[in-house]
């Protein structure tokens, strides 16, 4: 089985790293998939979105992923985000509740109800 090296890194610290056989990503220009091999890309993350690496081992990496960069290269897969958490680290809970609070009807309330659901969904919790 092919892999390739993935790097999943947060401004404050690396969240994961290792070999992988798929990287799934939300991209501001839609959904993407990497398999090893894949050309040469630079994309933008969505403000809210999931990232979703498979290992050889046939387990899954996932992580809430806001904002920020992917990086194809020949070496590998780097996930740059600006701020990333691993769905074992999230506190589904707080993330309910964050959702229910947000008030969609600005700007800011609509970003924060975002963040909270794709908390959410990285958590594989019901939105």
């Amino acid at each position: 089985m092919s892999q390739m090296n993935v790097e999943l890194v947060a401004v404050e610290r690396r969240l994961w790293s290792g070999d992988a056989t798929f990287v799934f990503a939300r991209t501001t220009e839609g959904e993407i998939g990497i398999l090893p091999g894949h050309e040469p890309t630079l994309a933008e993350l969505e403000h809210a979105g999931v990232v979703r690496i498979d290992t050889p081992d046939g387990t899954s990496v996932t992580a809430a992923v806001h904002g920020g960069f992917l990086s194809v290269t020949p070496e590998g897969v780097t996930v740059l985000a600006e701020v990333a958490e691993l769905s074992e680290e999230i506190d589904v809970e707080r993330a309910r509740t964050a959702a229910g609070r947000a008030d969609s009807d600005t700007d800011e309330g609509a970003a924060a109800r975002a963040r909270a659901e794709t908390r959410l969904r990285a958590a594989g919790s019901a939105v």
